[in-house]
């Protein structure tokens, strides 16, 4: 019979009871000396190898590539293969695949409100549940996940106009055939292009709100489906994957370059936020516009637009340099992506799942890194509650 050391006996029923000793004052948890950081920011919860972010110099590297030289010499399959594998392939290629007969029925089963990144959102978890993808994720997971979901948002929005999917055509790029599986024509090769370039620069961008979910989701040993899944919830909030609608919206509101000037001070002075400017992360100019505004002045039936974009960026930075001059406000890539996306004709709320879209190469790729590293993602938690105290007897 096994005893427990250093415990008295318990007392029999008969035996005298002792009067309890008194208790001592509640007090508080003893306080942590290790610092709480907000939003986890500065916080290093992760060692990569998949992308650089370095805000103070406007620099981004996927695999140590800077993301104008992948924009301008890549495609987003190269780029694709590069996260996931660390190989540089001119051969590789990513093309769109046919949307799998369970993730087709369940997406002409959504009412036709549905926002388009449930819609997605919808088709990952379908795909995970029909094909039960194996814990830890591999580079074929990805392939497979990332060349289907674009056919699969393009079904949604094509079923809730009343129209009939477009079977995708394999002789295009994924951002090709996502243009052509929307609209049922084959796209404009500029279109495509810059549709493309946006995959590019969308398809990484270190340890962001949305890569984070992915993250700590795979650490668990879940699946791809699951994280996935996570990551698309996590960029349906307006702070993360919603700007470049945003953008749209407020240059129509602006109207012209003449009001911009009025606008911005008025914006300003209200301390509402101008969408488009300003990084959590970038004290320069975002790499990832720069490359954009390349690509959207090569836009033929942009000209018009580009040219406000461009007018009212320049009054954004100078007032801001004048009213807030101890703070560093620069472009960031949703002015610029509202330029492309709506330059290939894509209405507003395609826009933050087409950024899903794009972000699939990367959330793949740390999924693949996190599960090697296999560590489970656990932070603690400061406790600012209640000191103990005891619960209230009955009827008090």
């Amino acid at each position: 019979m096994t005893t427990t050391p250093n415990k008295a006996a318990a007392p029999s029923v008969d035996a005298p009871v002792a009067e309890a000793p008194a208790k001592p004052a509640p007090s508080a948890p003893p306080k942590t000396e290790r610092p709480y950081s907000p939003g986890l920011e500065g916080v290093i919860a992760a060692e990569t190898a998949v992308g650089y972010v370095d805000g103070a110099n406007g620099r981004l590297l996927y695999r140590g590539y800077p993301i104008g030289q992948l924009v301008e010499k890549g495609t987003y399959g190269r780029v694709a293969e590069l996260l996931w594998t660390g190989e540089w392939r001119k051969s590789a290629k990513l093309v769109p695949a046919p949307v799998p007969d369970p993730v087709m029925c369940a997406l002409h089963e959504l009412p036709r409100h549905t926002h388009p990144m449930d819609a997605l959102r919808t088709a990952v978890s379908v795909w995970g549940a029909w094909r039960r993808p194996h814990w830890p994720p591999t580079v074929d997971q990805a392939r497979e996940l990332t060349a289907f979901a674009p056919s699969a948002l393009a079904a949604f929005h094509r079923l809730r106009q009343g129209l009939e999917p477009v079977a995708p055509n394999p002789k295009l790029s994924l951002a090709g055939g996502f243009l052509q599986q929307l609209t049922g024509v084959d796209p404009d090769p500029a279109n495509a292009r810059a549709l493309d370039a946006y995959f590019i620069v969308g398809a990484e961008h270190g340890l962001n709100a949305s890569t984070f979910t992915c993250r700590v989701i795979i650490s668990t040993r879940s699946d791809l489906a699951s994280a996935i899944c996570g990551a698309i919830g996590a960029l349906k909030g307006p702070l993360h994957g919603g700007a470049p609608a945003e953008v749209v919206s407020q240059l129509h509101e602006i109207g012209s370059p003449d009001h911009a000037e009025r606008w911005v001070r008025e914006a300003i002075e209200r301390g509402d936020r101008i969408m488009g400017f300003g990084h959590r992360v970038y004290r320069a100019y975002d790499p990832r516009a720069a490359a954009l505004r390349k690509v959207a002045e090569g836009m033929s039936d942009m000209a018009e637009w580009l040219d406000v974009a461009v007018k009212v960026e320049d009054v954004v930075l100078r007032v801001f340099g004048e009213l807030k001059p101890d703070r560093v406000i620069k472009t960031n890539v949703e002015y610029y992506a509202a330029a492309v996306l709506q330059g290939v004709g894509l209405p507003p709320d395609l826009f933050p799942p087409t950024f899903a879209l794009a972000r699939m190469a990367g959330w793949g790729a740390h999924a693949i890194e996190q599960a090697s590293a296999d560590k489970l993602i656990r932070p603690d938690a400061r406790y600012v509650g209640p000191a103990e105290m005891d619960v209230p007897a009955l009827g008090h």
